[in-house]
């Protein structure tokens, strides 16, 4: 990219406020990484490997694989500060058209799609407390994305305070969670050492199943990335944001599997959608599962 491209690029972004803090970004990595996928992948990973050890083996492999790209952006995110996160990076490093191309799968492939899982995660915890017939949950999935995407019309500070606490909430849930199940829960209900046996079409097809939801449930730690014209210290702030998200987010994600299974046996995580709900239920009742849902 050409040296005027780059202060057109700085002219356009020189109006944005200066408004997003270290802790604003990071809340934004963790909580759009920690979304449906820690409370709902865990009943596949469960059902495509039987073996407990195994499932934690693929959260942490998962984990560090996140933080290589973590590593990758920070480096990349101090060396641009400025706005468009991947887009960005890609555009300065292969040209406008591979940038250009990213920014309409983004738009129409990948973020839509991913928002249309998150809604419906959403709606299926709603169902856990109301009973929702198909067209029920189609509709409280679609005021989940108009309430979300109201709140970020109105201003990128609103915006930030409605992730902060969101975020801060969803935590508090899963450090609850975690924390019942290190204090109620036993080491009897799972065994750890289970061997993974046999599998019908065997461990490397099982394995990359369960990748496919260990990955989708960390993504999203790189949207600290798109905040950068509006952070305030855009160079620091944005790598540390996603490191410190992404550190968290994979202590978070083994700590609370492993809680799961003192809760839950494999094969009741495996056939329980609503993991979260179902491994507190078993020791709070009914009450508890609503408060998680």
């Amino acid at each position: 990219m050409s040296g005027d491209d780059r202060g057109s690029r700085h002219a356009r972004h020189a109006h944005l406020a200066k408004s997003l803090s270290l802790f604003d970004l990071t809340m934004i990595a963790i909580g759009s990484s920690i979304g449906s996928g820690i409370f709902l992948t865990p009943s596949s990973i469960a059902a495509a490997l039987p073996a407990p050890a195994a499932v934690l083996a693929v959260w942490a492999a998962g984990g560090v694989m996140t933080l290589a790209g973590a590593l990758t952006f920070a480096e990349l995110g101090a060396m641009l500060p400025s706005g468009g996160g991947v887009y960005l990076y890609l555009t300065e490093a292969y040209g406008r058209l591979v940038g250009f191309l990213y920014g309409w799968a983004y738009l129409v492939v990948v973020t839509t799609g991913a928002l249309a899982a998150l809604a419906l995660a959403f709606a299926t915890y709603v169902g856990y407390l109301v009973p929702l017939g198909p067209w029920e949950t189609k509709l409280v999935a679609l005021g989940g994305l108009v309430l979300v995407t109201v709140v970020n019309v109105v201003g990128v500070k609103i915006g930030a305070l409605f992730s902060d606490v969101f975020t801060v909430l969803k935590l508090a849930a899963i450090a609850g969670l975690i924390a019942l199940g290190f204090a109620l829960g036993t080491g009897a209900t799972t065994d750890f050492s289970t061997p993974l046996g046999v599998l019908p079409n065997g461990v490397g097809s099982a394995v990359a199943t369960a990748m496919v939801g260990v990955l989708w449930s960390y993504g999203g730690w790189q949207h600290a990335s798109f905040g950068a014209a509006e952070s305030r210290r855009p160079a620091r702030d944005v790598p540390l944001a996603m490191v410190i998200g992404t550190l968290t987010v994979m202590i978070v994600y083994v700590a609370v599997n492993v809680a799961y299974m003192r809760l839950l046996s494999p094969a009741r995580m495996a056939s329980s959608p609503e993991v979260a709900a179902a491994a507190i239920g078993t020791v709070l009742g009914r009450a508890g599962g609503v408060a998680i849902a």
